[in-house]
Protein backbone atom coordinates (compact mmCIF):
# COMPACT_ATOMS: atom_id res chain seq x y z
CA UNK A 1 0.00 0.00 0.00
CA UNK A 2 1.76 3.38 -1.10
CA UNK A 3 2.17 5.84 1.95
CA UNK A 4 3.08 9.33 2.06
CA UNK A 5 6.79 9.18 3.57
CA UNK A 6 9.02 7.13 1.48
CA UNK A 7 9.42 3.24 2.75
CA UNK A 8 13.22 2.86 2.03
CA UNK A 9 16.22 4.49 0.80
CA UNK A 10 16.67 4.27 -2.72
CA UNK A 11 20.62 4.37 -2.89
CA UNK A 12 22.43 5.48 -5.89
CA UNK A 13 20.00 5.80 -9.07
CA UNK A 14 21.28 4.28 -12.56
CA UNK A 15 19.23 3.95 -15.75
CA UNK A 16 20.15 1.47 -18.48
CA UNK A 17 20.38 3.01 -22.76
CA UNK A 18 17.36 1.58 -23.32
CA UNK A 19 15.18 2.67 -20.42
CA UNK A 20 16.94 6.18 -21.04
CA UNK A 21 15.48 6.02 -24.97
CA UNK A 22 11.63 4.13 -23.38
CA UNK A 23 11.34 7.28 -21.05
CA UNK A 24 12.35 9.79 -24.10
CA UNK A 25 9.94 8.19 -26.50
CA UNK A 26 6.81 7.83 -24.06
CA UNK A 27 7.74 11.31 -22.84
CA UNK A 28 7.91 10.54 -19.25
CA UNK A 29 10.07 11.40 -16.97
CA UNK A 30 11.77 8.57 -14.79
CA UNK A 31 11.85 10.69 -11.49
CA UNK A 32 8.14 9.89 -11.08
CA UNK A 33 8.65 6.16 -10.81
CA UNK A 34 11.65 5.97 -8.94
CA UNK A 35 9.07 8.32 -6.39
CA UNK A 36 5.78 5.87 -6.60
CA UNK A 37 8.57 2.68 -6.18
CA UNK A 38 10.04 4.35 -2.80
CA UNK A 39 7.10 5.02 -1.46
CA UNK A 40 5.67 1.36 -2.36
CA UNK A 41 3.55 1.83 -5.21
CA UNK A 42 4.51 -1.33 -6.51
CA UNK A 43 2.66 -0.99 -9.96
CA UNK A 44 1.53 -3.51 -12.37
CA UNK A 45 3.44 -6.30 -9.93
CA UNK A 46 1.32 -9.10 -9.20
CA UNK A 47 0.01 -9.39 -6.24
CA UNK A 48 2.44 -12.54 -4.77
CA UNK A 49 5.26 -9.43 -5.65
CA UNK A 50 3.69 -7.02 -4.05
CA UNK A 51 3.83 -9.25 -0.67
CA UNK A 52 7.22 -10.21 -0.84
CA UNK A 53 8.47 -6.83 -1.21
CA UNK A 54 5.93 -6.13 1.57
CA UNK A 55 8.19 -9.25 3.39
CA UNK A 56 11.74 -7.26 1.69
CA UNK A 57 11.15 -4.02 3.68
CA UNK A 58 11.92 -5.40 6.73
CA UNK A 59 13.92 -8.54 6.01
CA UNK A 60 16.18 -6.54 3.89
CA UNK A 61 15.95 -7.88 0.49
CA UNK A 62 15.73 -6.65 -2.92
CA UNK A 63 12.65 -4.82 -4.13
CA UNK A 64 11.21 -4.57 -7.55
CA UNK A 65 8.25 -2.65 -8.91
CA UNK A 66 6.91 -3.02 -12.83
CA UNK A 67 5.24 -0.04 -14.49
CA UNK A 68 3.37 0.63 -18.22
CA UNK A 69 4.95 4.09 -19.34
CA UNK A 70 3.80 3.53 -22.29
CA UNK A 71 1.31 1.05 -24.60
CA UNK A 72 3.92 -2.10 -25.46
CA UNK A 73 6.56 -0.52 -22.85
CA UNK A 74 7.02 -1.94 -19.22
CA UNK A 75 9.73 -0.78 -17.45
CA UNK A 76 11.36 -2.24 -13.99
CA UNK A 77 12.74 -0.86 -10.99
CA UNK A 78 15.05 -2.83 -8.97
CA UNK A 79 16.33 -1.66 -5.79
CA UNK A 80 19.43 -3.85 -4.38
CA UNK A 81 18.80 -5.87 -0.81
CA UNK A 82 21.05 -3.14 0.94
CA UNK A 83 19.78 -0.02 -0.66
CA UNK A 84 22.47 1.15 -2.19
CA UNK A 85 21.62 0.97 -6.05
CA UNK A 86 18.13 1.31 -7.38
CA UNK A 87 18.42 0.37 -11.46
CA UNK A 88 15.73 1.71 -13.77
CA UNK A 89 15.72 -0.88 -17.00
CA UNK A 90 13.84 -2.85 -19.68
CA UNK A 91 12.50 -6.15 -19.43
CA UNK A 92 15.22 -7.47 -21.64
CA UNK A 93 17.78 -6.06 -20.38
CA UNK A 94 17.90 -8.25 -17.04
Amino acid sequence: MPTIQPRFPLGATVITPGAAAAFADANVHPAHYLQRHRHGDWGEMPPEDQASNEEALTEGYRLMSSYAIAPHTTIWVITEADRSVTTLLLPSEY
